[in-house]
């Protein structure tokens, strides 16, 4: 489990199958078989030195990810699985990503930058205003949700210490909804015995 606070960021030496990264935080205490999230990702280490490490990457990940769109000498965030004694500093991300999205616009607004970032209405509906998403492992708060496209705010910290504001409009981003929606909207749309739990079948049932 991670929690959307990116420790640092990485640079990509090599693509393809297994992806090797640079990285100098993150390795202070790696081991084989630890768990990172790159862009958002959870991907398995594999091998390390004192200067980068490797990951395996397989084809239903490229499929499902922006991961294609990289190349040697992008620039990844990177976070290590949350640590028992950590602070919860963020919300809970798996690393399991959702969809993608493309940026359609950044716009100034005092101190902060306006993202908006369109994608598919299958992952709008579990984007709620002031609810919580994940764009390329990077924990934020939604602003504004729309049919089409939804809006985060980045402050000046997290525009220095991500790769949000490095990217151009266009570009395709990782995105990871909140869990906790999720699992509420399965739960809503589940039928078992042809009965499906929404406000008919709850005011049906006396409440």
């Amino acid at each position: 489990m991670f929690t959307g606070i990116v420790e640092e960021i990485g640079t990509i030496l090599k693509t393809g199958s297994s992806l090797k990264i640079s990285a100098s935080e993150i390795l202070n205490d790696v081991h084989i078989g630890d768990s990172i999230a790159v862009n958002g990702i959870c991907l398995t280490v594999t091998a390390f030195d004192t200067g980068s490490f490797t990951v395996d990457a397989m084809p239903e990940t490229y499929k499902r990810t922006a991961l294609k769109s990289l190349s040697c000498g992008s620039k990844v965030n990177l976070e290590r699985a949350m640590a028992a004694n950590g602070r919860f500093g963020g919300h809970i991300v798996s690393g399991h990503i959702d969809g993608t999205g493309r940026i359609s616009d950044y716009r100034n607004d005092g101190n902060a930058i306006w993202m908006t970032v369109t994608t598919d209405r299958e992952l709008l509906k579990y984007i709620a205003p002031k609810g919580s998403v994940a764009i390329d492992g990077v924990s934020l708060t939604v602003v504004d949700s729309l049919r089409d496209s939804f809006s985060v705010s980045l402050i000046p910290h997290t525009s220095s210490v991500t790769t949000l504001t490095s990217h151009r409009s266009g570009d395709i981003v990782n995105i990871e909804t909140d869990v906790l929606a999720k699992y509420i909207g399965h739960l809503l749309s589940f039928n078992e015995g042809h009965k499906q739990l929404d406000m008919n079948f709850l005011i049906n049932c006396g409440f």
